[in-house]
């Protein structure tokens, strides 16, 4: 049954413009102006973080927007307080839209005596009163069931899908979709089938952490427009090095589709001066003034997804609906129409 009550939202500092976005979006869906609940998010001289809620939330349906990208600890403690503080305030139901989910990268022990961060983070989550996540291409998809909790787990693919077809209309059959590594095969095999395109893989092997010592590509890629599929780039030293591998092997061009543009350290400068003529990401993570200002940096809006999955979560309707690109579609109204 739906709920009586609109959905109510509130944004801790981590990506102000994005939560702005999905309230805007969900205010032309449901006709009403549905803004940010009002609050306070700040910090105490020692670096406490202190959250204050203005309005009643007694027995709303609440979703707290905040991705825990860089700086990671401050946002995801900013999560957790938020979440502490509705709990008390006596929220029905809390749900955490995360888009970027922080610490997804140490999902196992890779070593002795090392930790699963993701798990704890997870365990955190659940302890402070959330009952249910929303995300976006999760790093490794059984951090799940790290959870026990529902967890909705969006996909990237269906929106790269449309920006694909649309970019590069009457050009379909020169693309060829690459994995940058063997891991990365069943997300860019599924953005393959989507889009209709062949697939082929940058095989890495890896020195040192951080350094690639040697790529191999497997697949034939001359003569062909080459995307490369991935959930996120960080300091681009491997995007960069395996655009330039596949020019080599006689790629036509090569473009970028990755949905997390962590983009830390020496990575704009790295994009700027890469052989990629795009690198297309999703504004998960809050875009700085070097990403806006980078020339061959596009970014993909995701509010309108966002804003319909918030919708059905509180209505009580499938979101997996929104893992079809057809369905995306007419969310997207005229920023890709013609496709």
């Amino acid at each position: 049954m739906a709920n009586t009550h609109e959905p109510k939202l509130i944004s801790g500092n981590a990506n102000m413009p994005l939560a702005k976005g999905i309230a805007r979006r969900m205010s032309m869906h449901r006709g009403i102006n549905l803004g940010l609940v009002d609050a306070r998010v700040e910090r105490f001289n020692d670096g406490e973080i202190f959250v204050e809620v203005y309005e009643n939330v007694r027995g709303e349906d609440m979703f707290i927007i905040q991705p825990t990208s860089n700086p990671a600890n401050d946002n995801l403690m900013e999560l957790l307080i938020i979440a502490d503080a509705l709990r008390r305030s006596s929220a029905a139901r809390i749900t955490a839209v995360i888009p970027y989910f922080g610490y997804a990268r140490q999902d196992r022990r890779t070593k002795a005596r090392t930790p699963i961060t993701a798990k704890l983070v997870a365990n955190m989550i659940v302890e402070a009163g959330i009952e249910r996540v929303l995300t976006l291409d999760l790093h490794a998809t059984q951090i799940q069931g790290f959870f026990d909790i529902p967890v909705d787990n969006l996909y990237a693919s269906p929106l790269f899908a449309l920006d694909v077809m649309h970019n590069f209309k009457g050009k379909m059959d020169d693309i060829m979709v690459v994995s940058p590594d063997v891991g990365g095969v069943a997300r860019a095999r599924d953005m393959a089938q989507r889009i209709g395109a062949p697939l082929s893989i940058v095989d890495k092997r890896r020195g040192k952490p951080g350094e690639v010592a040697e790529m191999t590509v497997i697949g034939d890629v001359k003569d062909r427009t080459c995307l490369i599929v991935d959930d996120m780039v960080d300091t681009a030293g491997t995007l960069c090095k395996a655009a330039e591998v596949l020019m080599e092997h006689g790629a036509k061009e090569v473009h970028s589709y990755i949905t997390h543009g962590v983009l830390s350290g020496p990575a704009i400068e790295r994009v700027s001066k890469s052989v990629m003529k795009n690198l297309v990401i999703t504004d998960t993570i809050e875009a700085t003034v070097a990403v806006k200002a980078c020339p061959n940096i596009r970014i993909v809006p995701t509010a309108p997804m966002f804003a319909q999955a918030i919708l059905n979560t509180w209505n009580g309707t499938s979101v997996s609906s929104l893992f079809d690109h057809n369905t995306l579609g007419p969310i997207y109204e005229g920023m890709y129409s013609g496709t």
